[in-house]
């Protein structure tokens, strides 16, 4: 049985879409025998989440050119860069990193759920915004 969605826009959907960029830091808090103290780079992908209801006209939550054209600056910022010299990413953990993108994005991406960075292909953190309930 197939849904007319169309006619039932209350749905909620999560919309996500995935960027890149690569980077080199060092994680000046850890213990000096860490081997995050000394410099070295990352792969890191990035997820964005928005989530709203589907457009009656449009049938979608939000252009995926528009999430794109929003996310892409934030992202070129960090891209082949030394994340220490970053203002606000002095110890660029993948946590500070997280927030770091969230907050850049928060006032101007309507209906930003989720920021989630991957450092590895088995290591990353999201974030969901100040509130225990994600808004």
């Amino acid at each position: 049985m197939s849904a007319n969605l169309s006619a039932n826009s209350d749905e909620i959907v999560e919309l996500n879409h995935r960027f890149s960029f690569e980077s080199a830091h060092h994680l000046p808090e850890v213990p000096e025998d860490h081997k995050c103290r000394r410099l070295h780079g990352h792969s890191f992908q990035v997820e964005v989440t928005v989530s709203g209801s589907i457009g009656h006209q449009t049938g979608w939550v939000m252009d995926f050119a528009d999430l794109k054209a929003r996310v892409r600056p934030v992202i070129e910022a960090l891209d082949h860069r030394y994340l220490n010299e970053i203002e606000g990413l002095e110890n660029p953990t993948s946590e500070h990193i997280c927030i770091w993108i969230w907050n850049r994005l928060a006032d101007g991406l309507p209906g930003l759920t989720a920021v989630s960075v991957d450092e590895t292909c088995n290591n990353g953190c999201t974030y969901r915004g100040n509130s225990a309930d994600g808004s």
